[in-house]
């Protein structure tokens, strides 16, 4: 959420699900409206104002998802897209109401960083579930895919966000990661230990 790096044309493309020529035109508006500065073939960057832009516009969504699984009792996998829909309807200063109600918390409820009201945020150092050796005790503290159906199979086997757990074992050779959590052994592909982080467990 830095905005310092560079995005291809294309990369924008796949991530959003549209044609290279779609990004291009917003590219475009989005350059005339001082927001990004787009370099055709060489890729688009973040102008300062458009990285305050952003993080204002991350710092609503992720409060919004907090204040729905808080107060709502919304499961984690339903509250993206919900989100999405209120994060462009409510003030600034509402969205600094819902902050101070949930005592201005530091992560969503995927373990995203929130952003504070300056555009200052904390990214507490982490690695993969697959990075992780045998022994290792850790906090399960951010998940990377936040597909409905992937947090739904991390609910359903046992991993919800803040979960304590140990390795029991990391086979590169064969794809797959077993973790013991709460005294319950679960087995996942490496594919999907890429996507979870975790911190070192406090003792």
């Amino acid at each position: 959420m830095s905005g310092e790096g560079q995005a291809a044309t294309g990369q924008l493309a796949n991530a959003l699900g549209v044609s290279p020529g779609t990004v291009t035109s917003m590219l475009k508006t989005l350059s005339e409206s001082n927001l990004v500065t787009y370099m055709p073939y060489e890729g688009v960057r973040l102008t300062p104002a458009g990285n305050a832009l952003a993080l204002r516009v991350v710092r609503r969504h992720r409060l919004i998802e907090l204040f729905l699984v808080k107060t709502l009792n919304l499961n984690w996998d339903e509250v993206h897209e919900e989100a999405e829909h209120m994060e462009h309807a409510v003030s600034d200063r509402l969205v600094d109401k819902i902050d101070a109600f949930l005592g201005h918390p530091q992560a969503d409820p995927h373990g995203d960083p929130i952003p504070r009201s300056d555009g200052t945020f904390e990214t507490p150092d982490s690695r993969t579930l697959a990075e992780c050796a045998v022994g290792d005790e850790f906090c399960f503290s951010r998940v990377i895919d936040q597909s409905p159906e992937f947090l739904r199979f991390l609910s359903s086997s046992g991993l919800p966000l803040g979960s304590m757990g140990r390795i029991v074992a990391n086979r590169a050779e064969a794809g797959i990661v077993t973790v013991n959590v709460a005294g319950h052994e679960t087995t996942l592909g490496r594919a999907a230990a890429e996507k979870i982080l975790v911190t070192p467990a406090a003792h």
